[in-house]
């Protein structure tokens, strides 16, 4: 089934109306609720924080938590979600964290939204916008300054299928070869190019294994 990923699919998602085209179900409030208080992917934690701290944009920032463990490690962090839900959701974890000052939240369509200026840091997790995942990063990647890093963890393709979250749609999918392919190795320095299987909590606290790619990359000065 192929999926729109537009500003009505995420605001049905966080009001807990929705659940990767199966609205109704009993359990499509969890999934929202999971997000609200999900911890910053250990990804970010690992390959990021040995970074000087810049200016940052965490791309389809959800409920703002890696955003919020940039902004504690002295990043300046702008968060961009299409989901007013979701940024009122990391509004009140920012105020919570005494972290106000360090992040601003802004409501935009990453596919069609455009920054002022480039970053020394973007970074997205999982976020993928109505248009194709690779020209998402390719887009995402213009928005870097020259010597900064760009941070993608996203679902990995590897031909599975079912449920959202479970085996996520192809569309929203991408493999290390093909986010490096986008990015060109006469621009980018390719620092980390990975794929592999990790087990997280889940909805009541179960174990799922999730399926991840996770690219660092230098842009070249």
């Amino acid at each position: 089934m192929a999926h729109e990923f537009d500003r009505r699919y995420w605001d049905r998602v966080w009001s807990g109306a929705a659940d990767a085209g199966n609205a109704g179900n009993a359990g499509d409030a969890g999934r929202a609720s999971a997000m609200a208080t999900s911890p910053p992917n250990p990804h970010l934690v690992r390959e990021i924080a040995g970074l000087s701290p810049g200016t940052a944009l965490e791309a389809g920032c959800g409920a703002g938590a890696e955003a919020l463990w940039l902004a504690s490690r002295g990043w300046r962090v702008t968060g961009v979600d299409i989901a007013a839900g979701a940024l009122e959701v990391a509004a009140r974890r920012a105020a919570a964290a005494g972290l106000v000052d360090r992040v601003s939240w802004l409501e935009a369509d990453l596919s069609v939204w455009q920054p002022d200026g480039r970053f020394d840091l973007v970074t997205t997790h999982y976020a993928h916008p109505s248009v194709p995942q690779l020209d998402f990063y390719e887009r995402l990647a213009g928005w870097v300054a020259p010597g900064g890093t760009l941070f993608i963890v996203g679902h990995l393709h590897h031909g599975g299928h079912g449920r959202h979250g479970a085996h996520p749609p192809a569309e929203a999918s991408a493999t290390a070869a093909g986010i490096t392919a986008v990015l060109g190795q006469d621009r980018w320095e390719i620092a980390t190019a990975l794929q592999g299987s990790r087990e997280m909590a889940g909805r009541g606290g179960a174990a799922v294994t999730v399926h991840d790619v996770v690219v660092r990359a230098t842009r070249r000065s």
